[in-house]
């Protein structure tokens, strides 16, 4: 019996591994192709190693587009944008789950059922909405419609609703405010749901695509995704070039999740203990 258990595990991790390597597969394309020359990228029969490497294209891609200008727009958005949603998201779960006040069941409901409307169903009104704000081709346009996030609260409230209110109701007798709550007894504990909320915004923010090519139309407010479009033309696409972009682009999303994986999965088990 414990020997078909150490085979059936075997026969799942050798499973898992060849999966894991499959995914990586079009990483390993990307970052391949971004050392070959645009006439090689598609080449037939695909080759899975070039003949000569090219490294030269992380060069020309800064000499050719103001990369620094676009990682900069890219990052101030995603910053802002995280720091902001994750305030917003946290403090909403807290009162969702902690407090009591009448109808909160109630607005809860009605604000996490906005999660399944689609954004291309008020995306223009939204953009509207903008534009007589003066907000149009602004960074903060994206910013503002972006700082509120019925997902992070639905998943911040899963996770507050895990923690005991006992700690909320001693620290109430204590003579505590709900601010001291919050940053004394919550947030502390909030770690790993934090970790995992910062990964998810700031991979969908920095990764954001149509957002920023509704709103944003001068050069000097691009995202660095729309700066990689420009190397799109009608008839013919600099894919050697693009490859060496995407990679660059793919950097900052990396260090991010290196830097909390420690707590991302612990984050998604907890917030997903009740539902």
């Amino acid at each position: 019996m414990e020997a078909k258990k150490k085979i059936t595990k075997t026969i799942l991790y050798i499973l898992l591994i060849c999966l894991a390597l499959f995914m990586l597969v079009p990483f390993y394309w990307m970052v391949i192709s971004s050392l070959k020359l645009n006439k090689d990228v598609f080449s037939i029969p695909m080759r899975w190693w070039p003949e000569t490497m090219h490294p030269e294209n992380y060069s020309t891609i800064w000499k050719k587009l103001p990369l620094l200008t676009f990682f900069k727009n890219t990052a101030k958005l995603t910053l802002c944008t995280t720091t902001i949603q994750l305030c917003t998201s946290c403090f909403a779960a807290y009162g969702f789950t902690k407090c009591h006040f009448k109808g909160r069941d109630t607005l809860f409901l009605m604000y996490v059922t906005t999660i399944a409307v689609l954004w291309q169903v008020y995306m223009v009104p939204q953009f509207i909405m903008m534009r007589k704000m003066g907000l149009n081709d602004k960074l903060l346009a994206m910013i503002c419609l972006q700082a509120f996030s019925a997902f992070g609260v639905f998943m911040m409230r899963q996770f507050y609703d895990g923690i005991p209110n006992e700690l909320c109701e001693a620290a109430r007798v204590d003579g505590m405010s709900e601010y001291k709550i919050y940053s004394h007894i919550m947030l502390p504990l909030s770690k790993p749901a934090l970790s995992t909320l910062t990964i998810f915004t700031f991979v969908a923010t920095w990764n954001d695509y149509l957002g920023p090519l509704i709103y944003l139309k001068s050069q000097e407010k691009k995202t660095i995704q729309l700066g990689l479009k420009m190397f799109i033309g009608q008839y013919s696409s600099q894919y050697g070039l693009i490859m060496a972009g995407s990679v660059l682009s793919l950097i900052p999303v990396l260090i991010v999740f290196i830097c909390l994986q420690r707590y991302f999965v612990e984050g998604i088990a907890s917030t997903g203990l009740k539902g």
